[in-house]
């Protein structure tokens, strides 16, 4: 359970307010970029300056230089010098000359590429700082990019070392492969970044989702049209099985069942892979929506880093935004396949993102997962007050365990996980009813929370008279008060409530403050919490047994 924030509060946000450190949308108030005077690089240097605008933002100019190198290189050159040069008096002279033209001369052009790039933001009324490390290019602004004071880092694909046929320096690849936050690079100089669609390449990584983000964020920002590409390559398996066929006998090919493989890739693997991919497209799809921008979206067919590349030719496409690693990627992984064949074949500039986003989980469960009328049935036969909760549950469950297809085996391994063998079995709770004038009374309370907790006390003093069902006299002992404001907390209390799983916390929040009210404690101590967590223990078992599913009781 990743998110910081309750489910229910999570999708009353929209996408852009589910922020937390590490994830989209990025801010443009503090990008780095690399100067080295290269048409590329003062490329790099406008379109920073122009975002950091948009944000308020200061730019931060860097540029490495590697006095010691020389320095070194010029020792090893000495014993190639002329015969006149070697004299000792000589030979001094000459390092004193070069000494005193590499560190002074380094440092004025330097300096003068951060004056250069002064002006520019001073033009565009954007705050400026400089930094001018020692040391090699590459290593230094990687260096600058962990230090966590810049957003992003820009420059050029190539460098003032650029020759007719040059596609990607070392410098930038060096500095994509090991930069720690997102990364801009320019590929063509003489065009700005809007002039033609942003497009996102979409995997199913949160990578790719946080490139989504800062598309949404950049076409508000420029007015560029967005689109979205999933690609998948249906063709593989063709030349795999072709091959693999040649080299074997003809019993290796039946114990292999080689004609039934093929088969299965054919009717069922291909096309569960498009509809994985075309999901992708359309849980975007669902994003743009609630972020209010318009979305062009095409699933591409083939080697994914060829066809996006001819995608983005024939779209005219200014940025290509995607996941510096994919949803394959290991935690070693320094850059995925396709977007290292993208940094050398796409026409257009580039976006790595590094920064994740994880859509709402309702949004990727409808696109991604679907209930066998089994467990549609199972769930329909949960309490309504716990029908919600229980869903929720089960798709996140689903989605974590890589399933697709909900069954009673998967809801029953959610019962398990959440409900425990501890022993010994429980009675199920009953549904509660309410009247008419009950449920008013309870609508009538303005605060959600607060009235979740008078719910739940409302319930337990009916049950306590005998009764499954709510009535207005069960309720208006709770209404008005204020004693869930007042109620405090110590620290075992809430340790225990720390390892409450996060999906469940929140209202088992709610049912142990509503115990303490009732009991009339001014502070919530281990005790009371223990209790109040052995009865939503037992009321989820008995919402899951009563949806069919016969787990017993647990931990919280």
């Amino acid at each position: 359970m990743s998110s910081a924030m309750s489910l229910e509060s999570q999708n009353r946000q929209s996408p852009e307010e589910q922020t937390a450190p590490g994830t989209a949308p990025i801010s443009f108030k503090r990008p780095l970029v690399a100067l080295d005077a290269s048409d590329h690089a003062n490329r790099a240097l406008a379109e920073s300056v122009r975002l950091a605008a948009s944000d308020d933002g200061t730019v931060t100019g860097i540029h490495a230089y590697a006095a010691r190198l020389h320095d070194r290189r010029f020792k090893q050159m000495e014993g190639g010098l002329p015969e006149r040069y070697r004299k000792e008096e000589e030979l001094e002279h000459q390092r004193e000359v070069h000494d005193s033209l590499i560190t002074r001369g380094l440092g004025v052009i330097s300096d003068s590429y951060h004056d250069a790039a002064l002006d520019v933001c001073d033009q565009a009324q954007v705050a400026y700082r400089r930094l001018s490390p020692e040391g090699k290019n590459y290593r230094r602004l990687v260096e600058a990019a962990e230090t966590g004071e810049h957003d992003f880092l820009a420059l050029g694909a190539v460098g003032l070392g650029v020759i007719p046929g040059s596609v990607i320096g070392t410098v930038c690849e060096r500095v994509v492969r090991r930069s720690a936050i997102d990364t801009l690079v320019i590929r063509d100089p003489e065009r700005a970044i809007g002039d033609g669609p942003l497009v996102v390449a979409l995997d199913g990584s949160q990578r790719a989702f946080g490139a989504l983000m800062t598309a949404f964020k950049l076409s508000r920002h420029l007015g560029a049209p967005v689109h979205a590409v999933a690609a998948y390559d249906p063709y593989f398996h063709y030349i795999a099985f072709d091959k693999i066929s040649a080299g074997l006998s003809e019993e290796a090919g039946q114990e292999f069942r080689f004609k039934d493989q093929e088969q299965l890739h054919e009717e069922i693997i291909d096309a569960g892979i498009a509809k994985i991919y075309q999901s992708h497209l359309d849980v975007a799809q669902t994003i743009a929506k609630e972020a209010g921008v318009a979305l062009t979206c095409e699933l591409l067919e083939g080697k994914p880093y060829h066809v996006i590349s001819q995608y983005l030719e024939r779209a005219g496409a200014s940025l290509l935004l995607l996941g510096k690693t994919g949803i394959h990627a290991d935690p070693s992984l320094d850059i995925g396949g396709n977007a290292e064949n993208l940094l050398r074949m796409a026409p257009c500039h580039l976006w790595f993102s590094q920064l994740t986003y994880a859509p709402p989980l309702e949004a990727v469960a409808e696109e991604t997962i679907s209930w066998s009328e089994e467990a549609e049935e199972s769930l329909q036969r949960v309490p309504e007050t716990a029908r919600k909760m229980v869903r929720i549950a089960v798709l996140r469950y689903a989605q974590e365990s890589g399933h697709t297809v909900i069954t009673s085996q998967v809801m029953a391994e959610v019962t398990e996980r959440f409900c425990p063998s501890r022993g010994g079995g429980m009675e199920a709770e009953q549904e509660m009813t309410w009247s008419g004038p009950a449920r008013h009374l309870l609508d009538s309370v303005g605060d959600s929370a607060h009235a979740a907790s008078i719910r739940l006390r409302a319930e337990k003093r009916a049950r306590r008279g005998g009764s499954n069902d709510v009535a207005a006299e069960h309720i208006r002992p709770f209404l008005g008060e204020e004693a869930l404001a007042k109620i405090t907390w110590n620290a075992a209390a809430l340790a225990r409530l720390a390892r409450v799983p996060e999906l469940v916390r929140d209202p088992v929040r709610r049912r142990i403050e509503a115990h303490a009210a009732e009991a009339g404690a001014g502070e919530i101590t281990l005790e009371i919490a223990e209790a109040a967590i052995s009865e939503s223990r037992q009321s989820m078992q008995g919402a899951m047994q009563a949806g069919g599913h016969n787990a017993p009781g647990g931990e919280a």
